[in-house]
């Protein structure tokens, strides 16, 4: 095994209920209702990516996204849509 290999199975710190969180709070203080929202979470390499899309298909825009730290829950990129 390669070092890379070992640091690629390691199960990261931060879970993806907790990355949601993270992200929910930065986005209640900017969008405040998220009702209209449908949230993802998915584990990539660069780290945890929390989307946030409209339900409604007919409505124009989208939510924020993020991209969180998998070992300290550092939000490490944002993006606010409307």
């Amino acid at each position: 095994m390669t070092p890379g290999t070992i640091a690629d199975l390691t199960a990261p710190t931060i879970t993806s209920d907790q990355a949601l969180k993270i992200a929910r709070q930065d986005a209640e203080r900017v969008y405040h209702d998220l009702a209209p929202y449908r949230a993802t979470v998915s584990l990539e390499p660069d780290g945890w990516h929390v989307d946030y899309e409209l339900k409604d298909p007919l409505v124009q825009g989208g939510g924020p996204q993020y991209v969180i730290n998998p070992d300290d829950g550092v939000i490490l990129a944002k993006r606010y849509e409307q």
